[in-house]
């Protein structure tokens, strides 16, 4: 009989999905329960599993036996069949008007190889596997339980110290519990006085027992019992006895039950006649079965007491009374009734007396961990049951955990979370789950299992409860039985290797995937067993999109699939029957579980389909933030959250993008970022799904790995677009909440840049790169300029670019198709590309298109990029055009005290003479005025009259402008500033006027060194304008020692008086000066060549047209320069029509020159005498000392 793959489960809405911690696979179907064909009334009581042995025990004292045969090893899928081995009747004691449950206990002893059957309160003992009788006859009859089995052993180890293994177990007999050694022979230990003890549970020495009405802790080795609490809280009967240890005392007499050989058996049997051959019980019929005749006897030594402890004594023990006063109905009571059966069969001979009517339920005990125990308590069957733990002494131990009905069976499953241990932290083993078989009544009656956990807090685990129904069969009256198998068996989930397993994803080769089947598991079976022994790893020829794939591919593929399988097991010790049929009941895998509970997107056409999507939105973000810190400590955790995180980061993006009617949150948009990056799926995989962004896609020619599932959603939505207009789609992925969504999740993905779990990093980060680009691209195109935010998209887009891009040619092709030729200079920035860089600048100055018009004062930067640059070509490549296009900046490059790199002065000035022309003049005008070469004044010079002569030959208004200003200069009434003055105030804002008052400078050679140039070659070249230049003409004038005729000039042409005196001091070496600061480095001309100079200008003075200025000009001259002139000569020119006050200031000056002449040369004739007298009385000193005579 084949196992079947169970589609699907029921969830507590009633809902079919798999969205619980378990799911049941199939174990075995239509179970030949009865050799007589099909019979309604026979059932499965009881059901084990060890070593590929399914054991089945029915409700028609029959025991199963199948044997597990592998599937074909030369076939890729398949799984494991279940044949009869053999149907066996146990042998058991058949009482009269007792009812037969059939086989009731299955306990296997693999240490010792023995396997105990409890088949209507008769246990027999057999070999294992093949159920061979063990020990003779022995049997233990009027048994109501065996078990008992130390749950701190390993059951399949064997003993360690060398001796013969062995197991002690508790047999449930009326009135006592015997403690039974089962090793090479079964040896009595003693004897437990506790009457109609239904289940026990044990850890070590410490046993959790219970009759009908209660449960009790027993210490069997030191023989103390703990009463606990009652079964039924409405159980008035149950007097309080608290947790108060009390003694138990053996039997005095011998307790070994009496030893029935089959020949006593068969005189029993043929006294009994054939009524009561079928007996009801709640309407389930049980099938009278009669043991198999032994033709050996049984001797009473075949069971032995220990002789150490063959004592008993006797002692009263506070057992429930309706125990006591109906050991015929205890006896037959079993764990695999249903609790009706058991109310039914303890109601039987229930007392008449009046009280109010005891509640019989069946107990459940269970142990989770070695130092707690787990029992059930309640009031009715189909009132809520609570669950109660308490530690090996009796003391409650944690909260307390409800059950929406009186359970029929209980499991525990998994080891639980440690106490302070986060759930964040804990693996699936870890979890400790608690299952409980019952029927509900809703809407309809349904029976299943109502999962929970155990481990965390009782309200925390009421808010998870699952409902895992069983699925209906032809036999609605059938029990439900739940049971904690020995050994355990992993089944592989096809549908965790349909979603995990890793195939190639083509971006843009769409096609859906043809022709791709599981090479090793069918998709519609699942495997049992262990997958290295069932399945077969070899590999087809596999075609995708009709091409035939390559060595690598295939073993990749071999590789995944090997990978896939392994994480696709799930092992279980839990079976689940009913009917004719058996399940597992086994841990639901992670990523099966959490892909349940997500909305059912597939392509656009579905998410179009969907009716209110914002609830879809809504789980997705509820799901994501259930994983928030949950962290994996298995590999198949954490491949199953990363593959949730990633669908459900991409379902929720998609959600959203297509949401245009719902302006999706940033707060959203960030979820799903968060969820796609730390579920690690690559980005290539998400941009596939944005049209304008597919190109952009790099990958190699290893391809791009991804899981199926995730594969599947993104080829179909790919494969929609061709459906839907481009205008459309445009809407959908231009929109700016997702461009927004775009750029932070990339710029996120670029943080990852250097981590070494990144696989095709070159690749990845170079598409990661490309896109990030585009969506920038886009964002600032439908930016505000007036937007200055302090992360504005402009400013991420410099960030980028600056940082450099691992996509740099693709870089480079986006920001030129965009018109991004700052950003694209800021790139080659990036890679000190200095040569690109400036030819990028040289575009947008130059006046080519640049969208962004970031490239604000470009020149300037232009030429700070070039001074700091040590690139001698460049600088002379770039730096001569700059002067052509600026010449004041484009020179400074060639500064030597600015630059890095040195140059020849004559090697510029020839460069610019070639490149640009009109830079020479700036570059003249760096070294003579700067860096004070003289050797340039000359040619600097030149450039000034040819600029300043072009001007005047190409325009008339340059003429009537000059003329004009010394009209305007002459004008002006005195004091007034000297006429270079005036032109300095009175700026024109062109280069001629500047360069003419730098000629004018030059020609009166300030510079720090005489002057050397050609006075007459510039006279001749601007004689032609001499109206117009005339300050020129005086300063050459001046230079040419013509100073009658530049006098004549500064008087009447300019009217440039104070000039003119100036002149007269300096002997016209410098009458215009730069600054106030400059220095005269010419000798001053002596007094003389200075009076000479003044009387030509008196005599010009003399002639001033105005006769207001001629007066006033010559009284000042004289006054103030009176004393360079002769009086008499002055008093000549002097007309006789002028007053003599006009020249009052002269005489005055003139007379006191001539007292202060006459004065001194009084005081002259004065000291000379003295100087005589003096000398005359030194000689006759002389003279007399030499006693000589001399002549007077």
């Amino acid at each position: 009989m084949k196992s079947n793959k169970v589609e699907e489960v029921i969830s507590l809405n009633g809902q079919f999905d798999e969205t619980g911690p378990y799911v049941l696979r199939n174990l075995l179907t239509g179970i030949p329960l009865s050799i007589e064909g099909a019979r309604d009334e026979v059932q499965i009581n009881c059901v084990e599993l060890l070593d590929h042995n399914l054991y089945v025990g029915t409700s028609s004292s029959e025991l199963l036996h199948f044997v597990r045969i592998p599937c074909d090893p030369d076939v890729n899928v398949g799984s494991p069949s279940y044949i009869l081995a053999s149907r066996l009747p146990p042998e058991f004691h058949d009482v009269p008007n007792e009812t037969r449950p059939g086989v009731q206990q299955i306990l296997l002893l693999p240490s010792v190889n023995k396997a105990c059957i409890l088949c209507n309160s008769t246990v027999t003992f057999y070999s294992l596997p093949e159920l061979s009788p063990a020990f003779g006859t022995t049997q233990i009859r009027q048994c109501s339980w065996i078990g008992g089995v130390d749950l701190n052993i390993n059951p399949k180890e064997g003993s360690s110290d060398g001796k013969p293994p062995s197991v002690t177990i508790l047999a449930s007999l009326s009135k006592k519990i015997r403690v039974i050694r089962i090793s090479e022979t079964p040896r009595g230990l003693r004897s437990i006085d506790f009457s109609g003890s239904v289940i026990s549970v044990r850890r070590d020495s410490y046993a959790c027992v219970a009759d009908t009405r209660s449960y009790a802790l027993i210490d069997v080795d030191r023989l103390l019992k703990i009463p606990l609490f009652p079964i039924s809280s409405l159980d008035v009967s149950q007097p309080e006895k608290g947790n108060v240890s009390q003694e138990i005392l053996e039997e005095q007499k011998a307790c070994v039950p009496k030893i029935i050989s089959s020949a006593q058996v068969e005189a029993a049997e043929s006294q009994l006649t054939q009524k009561n051959a079928q007996s009801t019980n709640l309407d389930v019929t049980l099938q009278k079965s009669v043991g198999k005749k032994s033709p050996h006897s049984s001797v009473d030594d075949n069971f032995h007491e220990d002789p150490q402890n063959s004592f008993c004594r006797e002692t009263t023990l506070n057992t429930p009374t309706a125990s006591q006063s109906k050991p015929s109905l205890i006896k037959n009571i079993s764990p695999s009734l249903l609790p009706s059966q058991l109310l039914t069969i303890l109601n039987q001979d229930k007392p008449s007396h009046a009280s109010t009517p005891s509640i019989f339920l069946k107990p459940h005990i269970v142990s989770p961990t070695p130092q707690e125990f787990l029992l059930v308590t309640g009031t009715s069957p189909s009132d809520p049951g609570v669950g109660m733990f308490v530690n090996l002494e009796g003391d409650p131990t944690r909260s307390t955990l409800g059950f929406e009905r009186y359970p029929d069976d209980i499991v525990v499953d998994g080891r639980g979370v440690k106490v302070g241990k986060s759930q964040a932290m804990a693996s699936s083993d870890d979890e400790g789950f608690l299952l409980a078989s019952m029927i509900r009544h809703t809407d309809k009656i349904s029976r299943g299992i109502e999962i929970q956990r155990w481990d965390i807090d009782a309200d925390e685990a009421n808010k998870d409860k699952f409902w895992l129904e069983v699925p209906t069969t032809s036999r609605d009256n059938s029990s439900l039985g739940l049971r904690l198998v020995i050994d355990s068996e992993v089944l592989h989930f096809s549908d965790v290797v349909e979603k995990l397993r890793l195939y190639r994803f083509r971006p843009n080769g769409h096609k859906p995937r043809m022709g791709i089947s599981n090479p090793y598991l069918n998709t519609s079976d699942l495997q049992t067993g262990d997958s290295s022994s069932n399945i077969s790893m070899k590999i087809p020829i596999i075609k995708e999109c009709d091409t035939v794939l390559e060595e690598w591919e295939l073993k990749r593929i071999e590789e995944e699939g090997q990978l896939a399988n392994r994480l696709a097991g799930s092992r279980s010790q839990i079976v689940v029957w009913s009917g004719d049929n058996i399940w597992w009941a086994v841990r639901n895998p992670l990523v099966l579980r959490l892909d349940a509970r997500l909305p059912e997107i597939t392509s656009i056409s579905s998410l179009n389909k969907q009716a209110n999507p914002s609830i879809n939105r809504s789980l997705l973000i509820d799901i994501i933030m259930s994983l928030s810190g949950r962290e994996a400590k298995t590999e198949a955790d954490y491949i199953s959250l990363g593959y949730i995180r990633q669908k459900a980061g991409l379902l929720l993006f998609l959600n959203s993008a297509f949401a245009l009617d719902y302006k999706p949150t940033k707060a959203e948009y960030k979820i799903a970022a968060e969820a796609l990056i730390q579920g690690g799926l690559d980005p290539r995989v998400l941009l596939a799904t944005i049209p304008y962004l597919r190109d952009e896609i790099i990958e190699t020619k290893k391809g791009i790995w991804i899981c199926n599932g995730i594969k599947n959603i993104v080829e179909n939505f790919i494969a929609d677009f061709g459906s839907i207009n481009a205008d459309e789609i445009s809407k959908y992925f231009t929109s700016d909440q997702t461009l927004y969504f775009l750029k932070d999740y990339l710029t996120d993905w670029r943080k990852k840049k250097g981590f070494g779990s990144i696989s095709n990093e070159k690749e990845v980060f170079s598409t990661v790169d490309a896109c990030l680009l585009a969506v920038l691209l886009k964002l600032d195109v439908l930016t505000s300029p007036e937007t200055h935010e302090e992360n504005s998209v402009q400013e991420e887009l410099y960030r980028l670019v600056d940082h450099g891009v691992d996509c740099f040619e693709r870089a480079v092709k986006l920001l030129e198709s965009y018109n991004r030729l700052y950003a694209l200079s800021r790139l080659y920035q990036s890679r000190n590309m200095n040569e690109k860089v400036l030819s990028t600048w040289q575009r947008i100055i130059d006046g080519e298109l640049d969208e962004g018009g970031e490239f604000t004062d470009s020149v300037k930067k232009f030429q700070a990029y070039l001074i700091k640059s040590q690139d001698k070509s460049l600088i002379l490549r770039y730096g001569g055009w700059l002067a052509s296009h600026s010449p004041k900046l484009g020179v400074q490059v060639f500064d030597e005290e600015k630059s890095h790199v040195k140059f020849e002065n004559d090697q510029v000035i020839e460069i610019l003479r070639n490149r640009a022309p009109d830079a020479v003049k700036e570059y003249l005008e760096l070294l003579v005025f700067q860096r004070r070469l003289t050797k340039y004044i000359d040619e600097l010079i030149s450039q000034y009259l040819k600029t300043i002569l072009q001007k005047l030959n190409n325009s008339n208004d340059i003429s009537l402008k000059l003329e004009q200003s010394y009209q305007n200069y002459r004008a002006l009434r005195p004091p007034k500033p000297s006429y270079r003055q005036f032109i300095v105030e009175n700026l024109i804002e062109e280069d001629w006027w500047a360069c003419r008052i730098k000629l004018l400078q030059l020609l009166s050679g300030n510079q720090g060194t005489p002057s050397t140039y050609d006075t007459h070659e510039i006279l001749v070249q601007i004689a032609p304008f001499a109206e117009q230049l005339v300050p020129e003409i005086i300063i050459l004038n001046g230079r040419r020692s013509n100073h009658e005729e530049a006098i004549r000039l500064l008087s009447h042409s300019l009217g440039d008086y104070d000039t003119a005196i100036n002149y007269c001091l300096s002997e016209g070496s410098s009458i215009y000066y730069p600054n106030a600061d400059a220095t005269i480095n010419d000798e001053i001309p002596s007094q003389e060549k200075q009076a000479g100079l003044f009387r030509i200008l008196l005599l010009e003075f003399l002639k001033i047209e105005d006769l207001s200025d001629r007066v006033e000009q010559t009284s000042n001259l004289l006054e103030r320069f009176g004393g360079w002139l002769d009086v008499e000569h002055v008093l000549e020119l002097i007309p006789d029509t002028w007053s003599v006050d006009i020249i009052s200031g002269f005489l005055k000056i003139a007379l006191k020159r001539i007292v202060s002449e006459r004065n001194e040369s009084m005081v002259v004739k004065a000291l000379s005498a003295a100087e005589n007298l003096k000398i005359d009385a030194e000689i006759s000193e002389k003279l007399k000392i030499k006693k000589g005579l001399i002549e007077t």
